[in-house]
């Protein structure tokens, strides 16, 4: 049977770069989403999509059941499905905080808790999409950073926790890649961007990236599908930079 990866919110954006990634290594995808999105277009026959809320523990059970029932195993699983958001401390409300924490560290340690009972045997791989806001602080940005700090730190408990049962746990901390979601999160009100998120970009990559450009999504799937490979059996417990040198570490 081929090997079987889960990637939540891997119907758009950089999850939908992710999936694409793990079918061309020859994996079949299990995408846990709240809309398909035309996610089956990428290869009908090795992707599989299953309606789910990552805030709710149970439908990541589901997740993992449609995979072990697909192809009778579970080899990766990526937590990318999140949300980001500007936002000063005065303004952020339960529901604002609700939202960011919920979809972005609840859903992460759901997803984390469903992969390790489901994973047999070693070579499991466990993949959380954080962030360098997991990394730096910044302006306007409290909520989205801690809940990236906590995913940081959950990747880090949890290498030391599932290592003994064969299930290396990473996080890659990409910086800004330019996404629908980005450029809607830039337009809005209190984001850096002041009005222009193609301006904004161009002046961050000049003045910040070492290569002169910034990353994509295919790096980011790219990273994603080494990590989750037989190849990979020494790195775990890191918050790998996916960031042209914008913070070299």
């Amino acid at each position: 049977m081929s090997a079987t990866v889960i990637v939540t919110g891997g119907n758009r954006g950089i999850g939908r770069s992710i999936t694409e990634s793990f079918v061309k290594a020859g994996y079949t995808v299990i995408v846990g989403a709240r809309t398909e999105q035309n996610i089956q277009a990428i290869d009908p026959k090795n992707v599989i999509f299953q309606s789910i809320d990552v805030r709710d523990e149970a439908a990541h059970l589901t997740l993992a059941e449609t995979a072990i029932n697909a192809t009778g195993r579970l080899d990766a699983w990526v937590n990318n499905a999140g949300v980001s958001a500007w936002k000063p401390i005065d303004e952020i409300d339960e529901a604002f905080f609700d939202e960011l924490m919920g979809i972005n560290l609840k859903g992460a340690f759901w997803g984390c808790k469903a992969a390790a009972q489901h994973m047999k045997g070693a070579g499991g791989s466990i993949i959380n999409i954080s962030s360098i806001a997991g990394k730096r602080g910044s302006a306007n940005n409290a909520m989205y950073c801690a809940t990236k700090f906590g995913m940081n730190g959950l990747t880090q408990s949890l290498a030391k926790e599932l290592g003994p049962r064969g299930i290396r746990v990473n996080a890659l901390c990409p910086v800004l890649i330019k996404t629908t979601g980005l450029m809607e999160a830039l337009a809005a009100p209190h984001s850096p961007a002041d009005g222009d998120p193609d301006g904004f970009l161009d002046k961050f990559q000049s003045a910040n990236s070492a290569t002169g450009s910034l990353p994509r999504g295919e790096d980011v799937g790219s990273l994603a599908v080494y990590l989750s490979s037989p190849e990979n059996s020494a790195i775990t417990g890191q918050c790998i930079n996916v960031d042209c040198g914008v913070f070299p570490q």
